[in-house]
């Protein structure tokens, strides 16, 4: 060494003299050759790394035609005697940082993989090793060098050697991955992922080479070894991917992960699912979130959204092996995206509890029915914003006056300007089936300047919040309704009915045919009582807001949601809508009969409150909002045959206060409707709302003017957080 370290004339001699020495004793016995190499080999990793590179080119060169003369010898099984001969390689690899000695290093490596591939065995893995190292580079030829080598491997090699190459394939997915995961070259990185996916052929084409190859793997079961040296190397690499890369990187090491999955998921175990999903979860791992609120935003909104569908889909697929391994995974995980603050993931997580139900439904059991209607029950629960009733403002605030006694009205406000808080929320497709959204930069820029604007202003982070909640809300009574009733169902029959009272048709019969449609006949009455109960608990709280003038008009002043006092409508109305189907279709279903008690009161309760409370507005917008409410309420209590409301509702007799019902169209279009005022007389009878309440109606002239969907015209320049 001592001759080596003049910076201007080392001298060589000894270091030849070495290489000459090792040539000439490599035929020696492996055990004695072995011995010799220990000293050698470690002398080559000092002067590879030598500052001087005449002598460390000189050092790498040599070693190079050491190894292409060791590997014409090939190797035994069982025996290591080239990983222990290559090293050096990578030792030089790792230490020296000078460009020309690692292109180097990568070019004797890549002439030994196309000269000596089929003698090579144990080397392999010092082979990826060095690429492994060369992929992580800046320096464009090395990275290109090393990866069209790595390329030439997995598509090549493999085919031909691949019982050989089995020991390092975990190397080789390792090494692919590291090359995804270079920014500096995006190109690289997409097709690193689609060799990765490549892969995945060799295990599903080769499982049994797996499963014969013991070397490493005597302490795992014959069956597993396929899943441990095979599959799940490829899944993990593809997860790291997704959280260590930028955004096109991970989605596409993401689309990837879960068409392995779809693809080869049959040959799974059903304890292997339970590794993956480990691995599969920890994308919405919140200490592995970007800790910069922006980026945390971004990842929220993109990956987490991507991933949350994706799960769905495998879900479904497999349902039959998943719903015992997984099924209490994912309401988990979906619940727990609903709580995130951000309105994407919050949207996507009721999204996909629909599709899954819908989808999957018709195989559950009893037991999961139980799961998913509490999985709803929990989700609605800690979605409710009550923070709306109770905020006040800071004291550096101004606390609007309180209202005077004389000016106040009952109830009802809505006709002042106010803008529904669910007017922000992204509206469905035609069907009302939740998609997996295509997330683009401006929504993603969105997210993040909501981000920003809250990290600014302390306040508005609480009212985002409250944002998301009133979205999710409103989502999760979309949700029920088309789980219970399949999607479109409920809109459709709105659409019936407001044409049937347009035509002024009074014998009319609304026929939507969907009975063996949606869920509602493979639940219980008693989870369907569950889910009526969310649907009114939200109701009443959506009811009280909206009374709560004094406290909306508190927010409106502190700057929450535009520049209208805020209101529920849109969640008042659809929550009633939707548990008013559920009471009138299981008050009609003859297979409840057992329940048709608890129906009877509940819908006398339920009809009750909301007439009562309907008769006490005074704004013309309001009411317009309940339009297709009461029509679906005429029109279920039409179809209960005279016989069925006598005995059950016990209906009082002979109300006769007209009720004038305006029909769509111009305001003077007012006509008297006798059927619905006949209908409407029964119900009210019934729920002891008496003649001369009924008679206070006052004769508005167009009580469902410009009404065609629920919440579109709110008030004079109103605002609602409702569907658009």
């Amino acid at each position: 060494m001592d001759e080596l370290l003049s910076t201007t004339h080392p001298r060589m001699f000894s270091l030849q003299k070495i290489v000459e020495i090792s040539y000439y004793n490599m035929g020696r016995i492996r055990l004695q050759w072995s011995r010799i190499w220990e000293v050698i080999g470690d002398h080559f990793n000092k002067v590879g790394c030598n500052p001087n590179e005449d002598v460390a080119i000189f050092a790498v060169d040599s070693l190079r035609q050491l190894s292409m003369k060791f590997l014409e010898k090939g190797e035994l099984a069982n025996f290591r005697f080239q990983k222990d001969f290559l090293r050096p390689f990578e030792h030089i690899m790792k230490r020296n940082r000078s460009p020309t000695i690692r292109d180097m290093v990568v070019r004797c490596i890549a002439q030994m993989v196309n000269s000596q591939a089929a003698n090579i065995r144990s080397g392999w893995k010092n082979i990826f090793s060095v690429f492994h190292l060369a992929a992580s580079d800046q320096d464009e030829s090395i990275v290109e060098l090393a990866f069209q080598t790595t390329g030439h491997i997995v598509t090549l090699v493999f085919e031909k050697h691949f019982p050989a190459t089995i020991d390092s394939f975990q190397d080789a997915v390792k090494c692919l991955s590291e090359f995804a995961c270079n920014a500096a070259f995006p190109d690289t990185s997409m097709e690193a992922i689609r060799l990765i996916r490549h892969c995945a052929k060799y295990v599903s084409d080769r499982p049994q080479a797996f499963k014969e190859y013991t070397s490493d793997d005597m302490n795992v079961a014959p069956e597993d070894r396929v899943w441990v040296r095979g599959w799940f190397p490829i899944l993990f690499e593809l997860s790291c991917i997704i959280n260590r890369c930028k955004l096109d990187v991970r989605t596409r090491g993401l689309t990837v992960m879960f068409e392995i999955m779809k693809t080869y998921g049959h040959t799974y175990e059903k304890h292997w699912w339970q590794d993956l999903f480990r691995i599969v979860f920890r994308i919405f791992d919140n200490m592995k979130l970007p800790e910069q609120q922006t980026e945390k935003a971004e990842w929220m909104t993109t990956t987490c959204n991507h991933a949350l569908y994706a799960i769905c889909d495998v879900f479904t697929q497999y349902l039959e092996v998943l719903s015992d391994v997984l099924l209490d995974d994912i309401f988990a995980q979906l619940y727990w995206c609903v709580q995130q603050d951000n309105e994407q993931l919050a949207r996507s997580g009721t999204n996909c509890l629909e599709n899954v139900v819908i989808l999957n439904g018709e195989k559950f059991t009893l037991e999961i029915w139980d799961k998913t209607c509490n999985c709803t029950l929990d989700i609605f629960k800690t979605t409710i914003p009550h923070a709306l009733l109770t905020w006040r403002p800071t004291s550096g605030e101004t606390v609007p006056p309180p209202p005077s006694p004389v000016s106040e009205k009952p109830l009802d406000t809505i006709s002042q300007k106010s803008v529904d808080i669910h007017d922000s929320i992204q509206p469905r497709s035609v069907d009302n089936r939740p998609q997996a959204p295509l997330i683009s930069a401006s929504a993603v820029n969105e997210e993040v300047s909501k981000i920003k604007s809250t990290a600014k202003f302390p306040e508005q982070k609480l009212f985002a919040a409250l944002l998301i909640k009133c979205v999710v809300q409103l989502e999760l009574i979309q949700t029920i309704d088309n789980i219970v009733f399949f999607p479109a169902t409920s809109k459709k029959e709105d659409a019936e009915n407001l044409a049937a009272a347009q035509r002024d048709a009074v014998d009319f019969d609304v026929r939507v045919d969907t009975q063996d449609q949606g869920m509602y006949r493979f639940l219980t009455s008693q989870q369907l009582f569950k889910l009526l109960d969310c649907l009114l608990e939200s109701h009443r709280f959506a009811k009280a807001f909206n009374s709560n003038n004094e406290q909306r008009t508190a927010l409106w002043k502190a700057g929450f949601k535009g520049k209208s006092k805020p209101n529920l409508l849109k969640q008042e109305t659809s929550s009633l809508a939707c548990g008013l189907r559920i009471l009138f279709r299981m008050y009609m279903d003859e297979s409840r009969v057992s329940a048709w008690e608890e129906v009877q009161q509940r819908l006398l309760n339920v009809c009750s409150e909301a007439l009562s409370y309907f008769l006490t507005l005074t704004s013309e917008s309001h009411r317009e909002a309940w339009t297709n409410l009461l029509l679906l309420f005429l029109t279920k209590v039409l179809k209960i045959s005279d016989n069925r409301v006598s005995k059950r509702l016990r209906i009082q007799p002979h109300i006769s206060s007209p009720i004038r019902i305006g029909m769509p169209g111009p305001r003077a279009a007012v006509q008297d409707v006798p059927r619905l005022h006949c209908c409407l007389c029964k119900a009210t009878s019934g729920l002891a709302v008496s003649s001369s309440v009924l008679a206070c109606l006052p004769p508005y002239p167009a009580l469902f003017t410009n009404s065609s969907s629920l919440g579109d015209s709110v008030g004079e320049g109103s605002e609602s957080l409702g569907i658009p």
